[in-house]
């Protein structure tokens, strides 16, 4: 039997429309959110994520700034400018894009950032904050079903740290959305980067999930796979994970995004009107395979993504009530 969909669009949506209503909210008592975004390049695909962010602010009510400097600009300048933006009390949320112009260093000038406007979560203090906010917390299902509305509600309750890594929450908001059980499971993680693997493994943790983090280095990486009621995969790798690497019945939360060669049926790369070889977006787990293994599976794209976009919508509230207390 093949497994059933996590639809991470419809969840994020449902996420969204309660943030509006928060927005509109805070709006009427004069404290609109500001999320101020930090350009400094020429790449056509960072323009139209930084548009696709202000498209999704809009939608809930969110003012959204591009603060746009020379693709030429040197790290000092940006350095001065996330200063003044860090000391603006206008501004309720900072997010750097990338790429930054040569010599720039990306994680050193994300932590120039006040960590109260880390929209992103990837300051020291917002990613030790899920250390604390990820002490043991035991869920139990709701009542009366998997209505997205009451595991929402729910959520609104757990300790969930403000402003947090947007990945590995959203990963996390889509588990709980299943309205499943998840004290006791064993969980593997597979990747342990520092805003996504570490992350979503210590927030599996407080579920009382028995945690296993893979990586690089796991000698075996199938024999820790198929021993996971929960499986996640953010290790950057298209088709990583194979459908005979899944327990039967599993959840599988596939977080990796890779951009691959899209092949037709005859084995040969699709070609586009220029005739070049045409890319398409997979996961770390290879979908096909995999779905006809796992109980419940986030396609991709469409999984996790969409979740993305609405934990960072979320933690632009959360920054905008605290710079507001």
């Amino acid at each position: 039997m093949a497994a059933q969909i996590i639809d991470g669009k419809a969840v994020a949506e449902k996420i969204q429309q309660r943030l509006k209503r928060e927005v509109e909210e805070m709006a009427a008592a004069g404290r609109t959110p500001h999320l101020v975004a930090v350009i400094a390049t020429e790449n056509r695909g960072a323009h139209i994520y930084a548009s696709n962010q202000q498209r999704s602010c809009e939608e809930i009510g969110i003012k959204y700034t591009l603060s746009e400097l020379p693709a030429d600009a040197t790290e000092e300048q940006l350095i001065e400018n996330i200063a003044k933006l860090s000391a603006d009390p206008d501004v309720t949320g900072i997010i750097i894009q990338m790429p930054l112009p040569p010599g720039c260093d990306g994680r050193k000038l994300q932590m120039m950032i006040a960590p109260e406007k880390d929209v992103e979560g990837v300051t020291p203090a917002n990613q030790g904050g899920v250390v604390y906010a990820a002490q043991p917390y035991y869920r139990k299902p709701a009542e009366g079903g998997d209505g997205c509305d009451t595991w929402l509600e729910d959520s609104l309750n757990w300790p969930l740290p403000a402003p947090a890594p947007c990945t590995p929450i959203g990963a996390i908001m889509l588990l709980r959305s299943l309205n499943i059980d998840l004290y006791g499971m064993k969980a593997v993680m597979v990747g342990h980067s520092e805003i996504v693997g570490k992350p979503t493994a210590l927030l599996l943790m407080a579920h009382f999930c028995t945690t296993t983090v893979c990586h690089i280095a796991t000698k075996d990486l199938a024999a820790h796979t198929r021993e996971a009621d929960i499986l996640m995969a953010g290790a950057g790798k298209a088709g990583l994970i194979t459908g005979d690497m899944i327990k039967p019945g599993a959840i599988v939360i596939d977080i990796g995004i890779n951009r691959v060669t899209d092949i037709g049926p005859d084995g040969k790369p699709v070609l586009n009107k220029k005739g070049k070889p045409k890319k398409k977006t997979v996961g770390d787990v290879d979908f096909e395979s995999a779905k006809e293994v796992a109980g419940y599976i986030t396609p991709v794209p469409g999984g996790v993504g969409p979740m993305t976009v609405a934990m960072l919508l979320r933690n632009t509230v959360e920054a905008a009530k605290i710079s507001n207390q």
